[in-house]
């Protein structure tokens, strides 16, 4: 192994204890946690579609609380303004000038409730912030802290007054998971657990913001083979060509699934990418990403079921050797 996945190694452990410290608060979430924490090692972000109470603002916090992070939560409402995300100039009638008063997006980690429940326009100001690490206020551009990660949710059942997220801006985030209710023993897990005190108000932090930005580097290191890059290709130009589909995955698409295997090869201690990681994590990548034509879906296709056949279709990459 490479002399300079030394430091590598050394925060293995401790990304394994950022996913047991947030499984002290929720459980049976193993999968959408690790997930998350894969987004936040790219510096991608989240859309999580699910119905209310199983827990999304819980896990939110756990990872926020297990790195140290600033975390910010904001309800998104039909009335909510840009400015209510970004933040306002104010002026200062004793030193007769303009000051910046940040908003809820001036954090490291957001939690944006029920995007879909607000304008386009707001919307807008969200995205736009994901995208460029900044927000504009009167003119004046102000960075956002690093790290910077955004988990969006929206509720899949009610859609009277809402405002859905155009396919095109879906494209904007890394990943698109949900998390399901509980199993009946697990539910009776989070009854016990939560009977006298919150676990959350017993968090410690593992990880601190500096070695959160140390281990996003280290993502990049990880070694990706170009047998391994090419099925990833291959997998992407299938949903381009797919008689189901009217618009396939955009390059993108095919970016965000490289970045998210080598995080997940991280996460299982590992400096460099296998085509397993690659199958595992396309779901959740590419779904969001794909816009079915109309008779596709009055066949029954769905989004998830067609990346499953192309998954079976496109062949498996045999890596010829590890990287040294």
């Amino acid at each position: 192994m490479a002399a300079n996945n030394i430091r590598y190694e050394s925060y293995h452990p401790r990304l394994e204890q950022i996913v047991e410290n947030v499984e002290k608060v929720m459980v049976g979430k193993r999968k959408a946690t690790e997930l998350s924490i894969i987004s936040l090692l790219t510096g991608g972000h989240i859309l999580l579609e699910d119905v209310p109470g199983v827990g999304k603002t819980m896990m939110v916090r756990s990872i926020a609380q297990s790195v140290g992070a600033k975390f910010n939560r904001i309800q998104f409402t039909p009335d909510l303004l840009p400015s209510d995300l970004t933040g306002v100039s104010i002026y200062n009638q004793k030193t007769m000038e303009f000051e910046f008063r940040p908003g809820p997006l001036m954090g490291n980690i957001v939690l944006a409730d029920e995007i879909n429940r607000t304008s386009p326009k707001t919307q807008s100001a969200l995205l736009e912030a994901m995208e460029e690490q900044s927000i504009t206020v009167d003119g004046f551009t102000h960075h956002l802290p690093k790290p910077f990660f955004v988990m969006a949710t929206q509720n899949p059942i009610e859609y009277e007054g809402t405002y859905p997220l155009p396919e095109a801006q879906l494209d904007r985030f890394l990943l698109k998971i949900n998390m399901g209710y509980p199993s009946a023993n697990e539910e009776l897990q989070v009854l016990t657990r939560n009977e006298r005190v919150h676990p959350i108000d017993e968090l410690k932090p593992i990880l601190q913001l500096d070695d959160l930005l140390e281990l996003q580097q280290q993502v990049k290191a990880v070694y990706v083979e170009e047998t391994v890059k090419q099925y990833i290709i291959d997998m992407v130009i299938r949903t381009r060509k797919h008689s189901g589909i009217h618009l396939g995955v955009s390059p993108r698409g095919s970016l965000a699934l490289m970045k998210t295997a080598q995080a997940y090869a991280l996460l299982l201690n590992r400096d460099y990418v296998v085509p397993d990681d690659v199958k595992y994590l396309a779901p959740h990548v590419l779904c969001h990403r794909i816009i079915l034509k109309p008779e596709a879906r009055f066949d029954g296709y769905t989004p998830e079921k067609i990346v499953e056949e192309i998954l079976e279709r496109t062949p498996v990459p045999v890596i010829r050797k590890e990287k040294a």
